[in-house]
């Protein structure tokens, strides 16, 4: 889809209502479902993130918007395909602060020049004990991308167009640091399967879009 003419649509996200976790569940892997099948997660005490989908204008005028692939460590989210964000740190004053300084820190998109125009549906991810509060958000201008070094493997550039084909809907089979050879739902993004809480993130993100354009 041309830039200018989501541009000139987005406004109207603000008015949609959000599916939620009936979109979420739809790219569940079957061990989240069942993991927060009986969980009380106010007991778990967990912290909060946020993250955020930044949509800007690509060479040719085409939508785009950015995820990251993370570097290989050890943790749970280790060398997977995430949106840019991170934890809220005592000094940021919302939310939504939070999703743009992690993002100009991540892949060097400032934040004065992205628009916040709504905040989706938060998600709890078990492994990490986060609950996740994803933004969407707009820019008028192509970024420079950079790469954080030490945290960010690659930056994905990822075209509307193709996000929202079916064909990018796949399952697959695979390990983890707490499961091995599980088959999942996913997105196959830029030749990247995108699976667990980013897909479900997607999910109910695709099903919006879906009611705007």
């Amino acid at each position: 889809m041309n830039f200018q003419d989501f541009l000139n649509l987005s406004p109207n996200l603000r008015k949609i209502n959000l599916p939620g976790d009936d979109a979420h569940f739809k790219l569940a892997p079957m061990l989240r479902m069942k993991e927060l099948e009986n969980l009380n997660i106010d007991k778990q005490n967990p912290k909060q993130a946020a993250v955020l989908s930044v949509f800007y204008p690509g060479p040719q005028g085409e939508t785009k918007f950015v995820l990251i692939l993370r570097k290989t460590y050890k943790g749970v989210h280790s060398n997977q395909v995430g949106f840019p964000g991170g934890r809220v740190e005592i000094e940021d004053r919302n939310l939504a602060h939070t999703a743009l300084r992690e993002t100009e820190e991540e892949v060097g998109i400032p934040q004065h020049e992205v628009e916040i125009v709504r905040e989706m549906t938060r998600l709890y991810i078990p492994p990490s004990n986060f609950w996740v509060h994803p933004f969407m958000g707009v820019m008028k201008k192509t970024p420079v991308l950079i790469p954080q070094e030490d945290e960010v493997e690659a930056v994905l550039e990822i075209k509307l167009e193709e996000f929202m084909s079916e064909s990018c809907l796949i399952k697959e089979t695979l390990s983890t640091s707490y499961a091995t050879n599980i088959e999942v739902p996913a997105f196959l993004l830029n030749g990247h399967v995108v699976w667990g809480a980013t897909a479900m993130m997607l999910s109910e993100m695709k099903e919006i879009l879906r009611q705007l354009l």
